[in-house]
């Protein structure tokens, strides 16, 4: 419970670092030539790395934000070596070593991917998330694997971007991986009064499997639908099954379970 209210404390800044620090970076906007935006301290223009360095090392406004990533798309490959320092280094706030991270892989585009998958592993779990959705953004779907191990990641909100990186990807082979996240404790949390409870990153599971046909899910998956300690999860669960058998349940959400209580009949083996 107590990591549940960490994860939601920290929420708005995560919603505000993907909406404005993530999107925006790979967007397709005309950006003004390197000569319309001169960068100039004391009357006299500086290296690309010293200016970008001090800059990043600033807490910015948001505009500002948008200012310093033109300028860095501007100078192109001549800014890789700048923004790299910034990844690495704890010495720059958060915020900017994640717009770093998307601009390295804005400007190197799939060639980054080597390079930005090893921040998976990284011990600010800013940098490891950065990593999942700037590696999603370039479509780079050959980090099954790492996407894997990201769904056992010791932040919840990793692990939400992780499964969001096979989903989008469609990544098949990492379906039982994604079953096993039902089982995973850290994705249930327990309240003051009552019994254990799930949290929406299960249900979100559930439809990853459906998305991902999943069939050895079926028998669970219909078993499931039948008791009612899964009601919670019932919509996910139905959706998963329409899209791994190919069956569509009656509209009525009263009928619903009484249809795939026949579907299971079909299943069991004599």
């Amino acid at each position: 419970m107590n990591n549940l209210r960490k994860i939601s404390s920290r929420l708005p800044y995560l919603i505000l670092t993907l909406g404005i620090y993530s999107s925006s970076v790979f967007s397709s906007s005309a950006i003004k030539r390197p000569s319309q935006l001169p960068i100039r301290s004391e009357g006299k223009t500086l290296g690309i790395e010293k200016v970008l360095l001090s800059e990043f090392k600033k807490d910015l406004s948001n505009k500002q934000v948008g200012l310093l990533k033109k300028q860095a798309l501007n100078y192109s490959g001549k800014a890789i070596p700048s923004l790299i320092k910034v990844m690495k280094s704890s010495a720059y706030p958060d915020k900017n070593r994640w717009v770093a991270t998307f601009l390295v892989g804005r400007i190197m585009g799939k060639k980054s991917g080597p390079f930005i998958s090893k921040f998976l592993k990284h011990p600010n779990w800013v940098m490891r998330m950065a990593s999942l959705k700037t590696l999603l953004a370039l479509k780079q779907d050959q980090y099954a694997g790492l996407y894997a191990k990201a769904l056992k990641d010791k932040s919840f909100i990793v692990r939400k971007q992780a499964l969001q990186n096979i989903r989008n990807l469609s990544l098949t082979k990492n379906a039982s991986a994604v079953w096993g996240m039902l089982y995973d404790k850290r994705n249930y949390y327990l309240p003051k009064k009552g019994t254990k409870k799930r949290t929406n990153l299960i249900k979100e599971a559930i439809k990853t499997i459906g998305d991902l046909k999943f069939k050895k899910a079926i028998k669970p998956l219909l078993s499931m639908a039948q008791k009612d300690k899964y009601k919670d999860v019932f919509k996910a669960i139905d959706y998963s099954l329409s899209k791994i058998t190919g069956k569509k349940s009656p509209a009525e959400a009263k009928m619903k379970r009484r249809f795939w209580k026949k579907v299971g009949i079909s299943y069991k083996t004599i």
